[in-house]
């Protein structure tokens, strides 16, 4: 990714002080097609966004991720278990991954499942005379 300095630096280098593409690349230490995008584009910022998220190591554990995660969702919050604790059951099961994969997993199957019905019970209370029921 790069910042709006940097492309500043290529664009002036190009621009005002006539380097060529090459020694602009050697100077900044980039690659020649990144310089000639910037060159060519008057876009400030060039951001990557990943379409689809590779899971390689993970991927073997995801079904039963999906099912810790799915138990813990009955649970009340104290008693579900954190990303670090399932990841050292995972750990346990012979995962050879990192945490920071099974914390980006986690995250998304709990946003994923936020949307869900939720059952909600509302105590009603009231004062003396301030309501009245009926049957």
């Amino acid at each position: 990714m790069l910042i709006v300095e940097t492309i500043r630096k290529i664009r002036c280098a190009y621009h005002r002080d006539k380097k060529s593409i090459q020694q602009i690349a050697r100077e900044l230490k980039l690659s020649r097609n990144t310089v000639k995008k910037v060159i060519r584009s008057d876009v400030t910022e060039f951001t990557y966004d990943r379409k689809a998220q590779p899971l390689p190591k993970l991927a073997p554990y995801q079904e039963v991720l999906s099912e810790c995660l799915s138990t813990d969702a009955t649970k009340p919050d104290r008693e579900q278990r954190s990303s670090i604790v399932l990841f050292e059951e995972l750990q346990r099961q012979g995962f050879e991954g990192g945490y920071d994969s099974v914390r980006r997993y986690v995250q998304k199957w709990r946003k994923s499942e936020e949307g869900r019905e939720v059952t909600a019970y509302i105590p009603q209370t009231f004062d003396p005379g301030e309501a009245f029921q009926f049957d």
